[in-house]
């Protein structure tokens, strides 16, 4: 090969080589193993309020309902056709245990819209037993079935804020927030008939034959079925236009001063579960933990923990179940 050949193509490799080392990239960092500690936290303790937030409407005359105080038996009372809005508690029947009743109401301001079970029913306290129909706006907040158990163990204070009108303002709640099947309203009693004459009894006068009183045709609508929802009115002059969209601001719960761990500590939501506790060493140890309340940062520590311990961050994970669609979880 011709020397000056030979000594082109070596300089080309080299540029060639040069080139490709310059222009490499850093070295991709290793990722750490799954469930590496990749911080700690420590437990403290605060005052925790839990909430949820609704999206809702105003609306004219809202149905909302009315649940057994107590377990026992629903008997209703006949209640006639009102005119006009009552200013007084309307008393439509009462649930009776060992001989003794305990009132059902509706409330003044609203009107009676139908039975929701079958009269002398056995019934439990809170199931629903009594529709009514508030005379005038009132604001309504549809609520789904993640938002139904947050809110299934009481309400707390109610805020809400019309969309671009007033507020923030306290609403208040009426009735349950269940679901409502649709209401009856039974037809008033007919008019008691004497017994007829005999007329093979001479003695006994045949009574002239005088037309009977019909019954009045009640002009109530029954209540229609509802989905989970929550009524509240809010206080008087505050100005409401009906279709107006609401959000609402409910608290369901409020603690004080109780032990809490960052929610990236802990696996688990409600009821019970685990979190890692570190050693001086740095090694893990899994504990149960009993969980309450929740802010959507820290979590309540109701059992389990003294409050000195050390997590790891993030926390355990759970096992997937054994089983899923046929497919063994991994």
């Amino acid at each position: 090969m011709n020397p000056r050949l030979l000594i082109a193509t070596l300089a080309a490799t080299a540029v060639i080589a040069g080139c490709s080392t310059s222009t490499a990239g850093p070295s991709v960092p290793g990722l750490a193993e799954r469930g590496s500690t990749m911080t700690t936290a420590t437990l403290t303790r605060k005052d925790l309020t839990t909430k949820v937030s609704l999206k809702g409407k105003v609306a004219l005359n809202p149905v909302f309902g009315l649940v057994a105080p107590v377990d026992g038996q629903i008997r209703y009372l006949e209640v006639k056709d009102q005119k006009g809005t009552p200013t007084k508690p309307t008393r439509v029947g009462a649930v009776w245990v060992n001989g003794k009743p305990t009132h059902v109401e509706v409330p003044a301001g609203s009107t009676f819209a139908g039975r929701l079970v079958d009269d002398k029913t056995t019934v439990t306290a809170g199931m629903p037993v009594v529709s009514a129909k508030y005379g005038g706006y009132g604001i309504v907040a549809d609520i789904d079935g993640a938002q139904a158990y947050a809110l299934a163990d009481g309400l707390g204070a109610v805020r809400a804020q019309i969309k671009s009108g007033p507020g923030p303002f306290d609403c208040a709640v009426l009735g349950t927030t269940a679901a409502l099947p649709p209401g009856t309203i039974p037809d008033p009693p007919a008019p008691v008939v004497p017994p007829a004459a005999n007329p093979a009894d001479p003695a006994q006068p045949i009574p002239p034959q005088v037309p009977q009183p019909q019954p009045e045709k009640d002009s109530r609508t029954p209540s229609e079925s509802t989905g989970m929802r929550l009524v509240c009115v809010p206080p008087a002059g505050v100005r409401l236009i009906n279709g107006a969209e609401v959000v609402l601001e409910v608290i369901t719960a409020q603690a004080k001063q109780v032990l809490v761990a960052p929610v990236e500590a802990v696996a688990g939501k409600q009821g019970t579960g685990k979190v890692d506790v570190l050693d001086p060493n740095g090694d893990r140890q899994r504990k149960d933990v009993g969980l309450g309340l929740s802010d959507g940062e820290v979590i309540e520590i109701k059992s389990g923990l003294t409050g000195t311990e050390t997590l790891a961050v993030p926390g355990p994970d759970l096992p997937k179940p054994a089983q899923e669609n046929g497919v063994p979880g991994k």
